[in-house]
C-alpha cells in the first residue's frame, strides 16, 4: 500500500471534466429561468455599490446569504454529490457561510470610503462569469451563474466583503473554496483553472493594501 503523501488530487477525483460540467447543465436546465432571478439579484448588489443606498449592506449580505444557502443545497447536495463524495462537506461550509452572512446582514455597515473600483470590478467579473463558458468550449447550458454556481458566488461575496470592510472571519470560506476550485479545475485541465484562485488572491491583496493605508 502506497504512503498517503504519495497521492495527488487527481487520485481522488473520480470524474472527468465532461462529467463535472454536465452537473451545471443539469442544474441550469432543471431550474431555468430562475437564473434570471439570480442575475437580477446580482444587479441589485451592483446598484447598492454604485448608488451607496441606505441599508445597502443589509440588502447585499441578505442576498448573498440566500445565494450561499441555495448553492449549498441546489448544487452541492443535489448535483455535485452525485459525482464527488466531498460535496456534502462543501455544502456544510456553504451553509455556515450563509449563516454568517445572514448574521452580518442584521448589522448596518458603511462602505470603506476609499477607492471602490476594485470591489465593483470583482462583482462585474462575477456577473460576467457565464461568458467564460466559451473559453472551455462548452455550451451556454453549462454556464456558471452567480447565485447558482459556487465560483462566481464566492467572487461576488469577496467583492462585498471588501467593499463594506466585513470581519476577516467571513473571508475564510470564500477564499478556501476558490483555492480548492482552482485545484480541481487544474486537475481537469480546464482552460480557466487559475481564475478562482487568482481572483481570491487579488481580493486579499486589495484588502491588505487598505489595511496598510489605514495605518
Amino acid at each position: 500500500m502506497s504512503e498517503w503523501w504519495t497521492y495527488s488530487l487527481s487520485d481522488f477525483l473520480m470524474f472527468s471534466a465532461r462529467t463535472y460540467y454536465r452537473q451545471f447543465a443539469l442544474l441550469n436546465r432543471d431550474l431555468w429561468p430562475l437564473q434570471l432571478v439570480a442575475l437580477a439579484a446580482g444587479a441589485v448588489i451592483l446598484a447598492c455599490m454604485l448608488r451607496k443606498r441606505q441599508n445597502g449592506a443589509r440588502i447585499v449580505f441578505a442576498l448573498l446569504a440566500a445565494a450561499w444557502a441555495w448553492v449549498g443545497w441546489a448544487y452541492h447536495l443535489q448535483r455535485y454529490a452525485d459525482i464527488n463524495t466531498a460535496a456534502p462537506y462543501f455544502a456544510a461550509g456553504f451553509f455556515v457561510q450563509a449563516a454568517m452572512l445572514a448574521w452580518i446582514a442584521r448589522r448596518p455597515r458603511e462602505p470603506s470610503g476609499r477607492d471602490e473600483t476594485g470591489p465593483v470590478l470583482l462583482l462585474v467579473l462575477a456577473l460576467l462569469y457565464p461568458a467564460l463558458t466559451q473559453l472551455d468550449g462548452h455550451d451556454w447550458w453549462q454556464a456558471e451563474v452567480v447565485g447558482f454556481a459556487p465560483d462566481p458566488t464566492a467572487v461576488a461575496t469577496m467583492s462585498a466583503l471588501l467593499y463594506w470592510r466585513a470581519p476577516r472571519l467571513l473571508w475564510a470560506i470564500p477564499v478556501l473554496w476558490c483555492l480548492a476550485s482552482s485545484a480541481t479545475l487544474r486537475e481537469l485541465h480546464a482552460a480557466r483553472a487559475g481564475l478562482p484562485a487568482s481572483l481570491a488572491l487579488l481580493a486579499l491583496a486589495m484588502t491588505f493594501r487598505r489595511l496598510k493605508l489605514r495605518r
